[in-house]
């Protein structure tokens, strides 16, 4: 059982390697000075004592960390606007509930859609599972689902990193998937001993099995085992549709910004620490002694020197040419790390020599920036859409969901948006839909601060009106 359940699929084994890489250099700080090892290229025969100062005095200039953030930042400075279009008000409740709070732990809806996309930046793809609550009792009807708490659902991030193993069908649907956790706890608060859970879970397309072994504690403590137990099994909330509970987003290549810089931020890491090792090393000048006799004198502050008519003294110390070559090439690096993440207008140089790029220049520049933000904001929606509907085809709600935004990332004003619904309205264009999705945007646009529930009703008021 153990080898059936660790084993991995071959893709996985490829990439999980990379994928904690790519996570180090994002992550940065004391993430990577702890990995470091496995980053920092120790020179041919260098020395341990040297290789392991090297390692204790290593840093990390986090370009590549940047320039996720900053998307991430871009893309939901104004979040996308959820409109809920159902008949049944309980279900428009639900919703609003579930936007504001759809972990069951206090979490925005749009907060865990920010870490994902995070977690798609940085790996490449990202998963969410949807599940409901385990509550005993039978219920009958959907009041009685509501009543007991059967009918919350929730959604539960994970990493690729934490699905080892699956299979996919010829649409790139999964048709099954193991999904390893792990975590080391105390057993309790009088007994010191810590205990490791490995948990895993499984999921079909129509059953799910949950699994667990614990390692670890001592005698007289927590009843522990290498054994794997069944910890419980059954249908799960998508077994009626055929479709197993989780949800992927994911980038092509071209926008899968961390593998297209992490190599470079990998070869900027060493370049500076090797430039800053050698700045460092050259405050401490070496003594040169010039004689022809045999030299035992020992060299020091608190010791003379005692030299004979043709003996010479001095100190060495770099020229600094290579110095200067090494941190040119580091400002290079540093503007390709931004390049490639199509942010050419933040990579001021070390001779600020983008400061004299032309304002068309830099507009174009954004330009491409645009371009790529609506694709990630493309993204990002179609994931939000594809997570509301199948929460809803698992409740069975009749339901239609339309998300909108993250297509303009220029600050606009408000009044803008406002000049603009005006100006369409008195084009004379005949069409009520039309109007009414005008007034549904302002409204929202208005509204960003306001609860999912009160944008929910603005909505249906709206489109009352278009019925009347």
């Amino acid at each position: 059982m153990i080898e059936a359940l660790n084993t991995e699929h071959g893709r996985y084994r490829d990439r999980k390697d990379m994928w904690r890489r790519y996570w180090d250099f994002y992550a940065g700080g004391e993430q990577i000075r702890r990995n470091a090892g496995q980053y920092l290229t120790r020179r041919q025969k260098e020395p341990n004592d040297v290789y392991s100062e090297r390692l204790g005095r290593v840093f990390y200039e986090n370009y590549l960390g940047s320039c996720v953030d900053w998307y991430a930042a871009a893309l939901f400075r104004a979040e996308p606007r959820i409109a809920v279009e159902t008949a049944d008000s309980k279900t428009r409740k639900f919703y609003a509930q579930f936007i504001e709070d759809c972990d069951c732990r206090g979490t925005t809806l749009m907060s865990t859609a920010r870490k994902a996309f995070v977690e798609t930046m940085v790996y490449g793809e990202s998963h969410l599972l949807i599940d409901f609550p385990k509550v005993e009792g039978e219920a009958q009807t959907r009041a009685e689902e509501d009543a007991l708490g059967k009918s919350r659902a929730y959604l539960a991030p994970f990493s690729p990193l934490d699905l080892i193993n699956w299979k996919t069908d010829l649409y790139g649907a999964i048709e099954w998937a193991v999904i390893k956790t792990e975590e080391t706890y105390q057993a309790a608060f009088d007994r010191p001993e810590m205990i490791t859970e490995d948990r895993w879970l499984y999921y079909d397309r129509e059953v799910y099995r949950s699994f667990r072994r614990r390692r670890g504690g001592a005698a007289g403590g927590l009843a522990v085992g290498d054994g794997v137990e069944l910890v419980s099994e059954g249908r799960h909330a998508l077994a009626g549709v055929g479709r197993a509970p989780i949800v992927k987003m994911s980038l092509s290549d071209g926008l899968w910004l961390v593998n297209k810089a992490a190599l470079l931020a990998e070869e900027h890491f060493n370049k500076s620490n090797a430039l800053g090792w050698a700045l460092h090393m050259g405050l401490f000048a070496m003594p040169v002694i010039y004689s022809d006799r045999e030299w035992q004198q020992v060299v020091g502050e608190a010791y003379y020197l005692q030299l004979g008519p043709d003996d010479k003294f001095g100190w060495t110390e770099p020229e600094g040419r290579v110095f200067e070559i090494a941190a040119d090439n580091l400002d290079r690096l540093k503007d390709e790390i931004y390049r490639v993440c199509y942010l050419m207008n933040q990579a001021a140089g070390r001779e600020a020599k983008n400061l004299g790029q032309s304002g068309l220049s830099k507009e174009r520049d954004f330009a491409v920036t645009q371009e790529v933000l609506r694709s990630y904001g493309s993204t990002v929606k179609t994931f939000l859409r594809h997570t509301l509907e199948l929460v809803a085809k698992a409740r069975q709600d009749d339901v239609k969901f339309e998300i909108t935004g993250m297509d303009q990332f220029d600050a606009t004003h408000f009044g803008d948006e406002l000049a603009a619904g005006i100006g369409l309205r008195e084009a004379g264009i005949h069409s009520p839909r039309l109007s009414k999705e005008v007034q549904k945007r302002i409204a929202l646009k208005y509204l960003e601060g306001a609860t999912q529930e009160t944008k929910n009703a603005v909505v249906e008021e709206i489109e009352r009106g278009l019925k009347a």
